[in-house]
């Protein structure tokens, strides 16, 4: 039995709004988001997703995104997104 997608909660602060994020996950690390809400502003954005791919590469996306100033929360409960 496969283990479901991890959701997450991403917070992308000012700075980072305008990157192109999600779409470096699936070219650098070949991690699929499925967005299943989000709010976007010119001021912060948040984003919760199924981050979708190889378990390795999946740990590596966290990781990078938390270095590059996204706040990361993994989501255990579907009532948390």
């Amino acid at each position: 039995m496969t283990q479901p997608p991890p959701r997450v909660r991403l917070t992308f602060p000012s700075d980072l709004v305008p990157r192109p994020v999600i779409g470096e996950l699936a070219r650098d690390f070949g991690v699929l988001a499925n967005i299943r809400r989000a709010d976007v502003t010119d001021d912060v954005g948040w984003i919760v997703c199924e981050l979708d791919g190889e378990s390795e590469q999946v740990v590596r996306a966290i990781e990078w995104m938390a270095q590059i100033g996204v706040d990361v929360d993994r989501l255990e409960h579907p009532l948390e997104s």
